[in-house]
């Protein structure tokens, strides 16, 4: 990845997994969807994506299990294999940042997306815990060039203790090492808080931010105001419905907004 972020991550949401409670049997079945969703993202002109296992609810707290860093392994290798132009990212839910990490460099992926990278939550997983000392030292061993982006405020949880965005971000950026942050809405799909995005653009004006929920046609371009980039996954799909598969339309649209032609 260059020194610049995307403006565009493209989020492709796996069908369930092997060894998750929805699995539909094939494997087949999943890596054909995510290359429908590949083609759609990139003849859309978006060239950075992030592969998650969105179909595993319920999620682990902790380290997913071996055939679910497989499969995803196998995926993401699948996609880069059709589509060797588009930077990928990997990330592992609920917060499995070493098997994310270990799946990126084993792939050849650019980052990875950390929900809980320092401090600690209340999700519906029960309280988790951000570990970034594992996880930098896990690059390290592995000499890896994946970046890694945190989340703050993370969507789906509640924060314990006084513990304030900006200090997430602070700690995260300057203690963590990570080398982008992401703020969300509350939950999947939801918009942000544009108070608390103006907020942290200005506690951390040299920082890379990124938006990781919420972002559509109507609302991108002024969230670029603040971030550097945004992660679009349900805005962009058919019928605005999370599970669907991308809609070209939607996608057109929503890139449309996010370079609008010359006047």
């Amino acid at each position: 990845m260059g020194a610049d972020l995307p403006k565009v991550i493209g989020v492709v949401h796996l069908l369930p997994l092997p060894g998750s409670p929805q699995f539909g049997g094939s494997i087949g079945a999943v890596v054909e969807r995510g290359l429908q969703d590949c083609r759609a993202y990139h003849d859309g002109e978006v060239s950075s994506l992030i592969i998650e296992n969105f179909g595993d609810a319920p999620f682990t707290a902790g380290k997913v299990d071996p055939v679910t860093v497989a499969a995803m392994t196998l995926a993401t290798s699948e996609f880069k294999k059709a589509f060797p132009d588009i930077e990928y990212g990997i990330n592992v839910l609920r917060n499995d940042a070493e098997s994310a990490l270990s799946i990126a460099t084993v792939v050849g992926a650019s980052f990875i997306r950390v929900n809980v990278y320092v401090g600690a939550v209340v999700a519906d997983q029960g309280i988790i815990e951000g570990d970034a000392y594992r996880i930098t030292r896990l690059g390290k061993s592995l000499s890896s060039s994946v970046k890694v982006f945190a989340d703050v405020g993370v969507k789906h949880a509640a924060k314990i203790g006084e513990y304030s965005l900006k200090q997430q971000a602070a700690d995260a950026l300057e203690r963590g090492l990570a080398d982008a942050v992401i703020i969300t809405g509350r939950r999947t799909g939801e918009a942000v808080d544009f108070t608390e995005l103006r907020g942290l653009r200005q506690d951390f004006a040299q920082a890379k931010i990124i938006v990781g929920s919420g972002a559509n046609s109507g609302n991108v371009g002024e969230l670029l105001k603040y971030a550097n980039g945004v992660i679009v996954g349900t805005s962009v799909k058919v019928n605005g419905i999370t599970t669907n598969p991308v809609d070209p339309l939607r996608l057109k649209e929503f890139v449309k907004a996010v370079a609008p032609s010359p006047a």
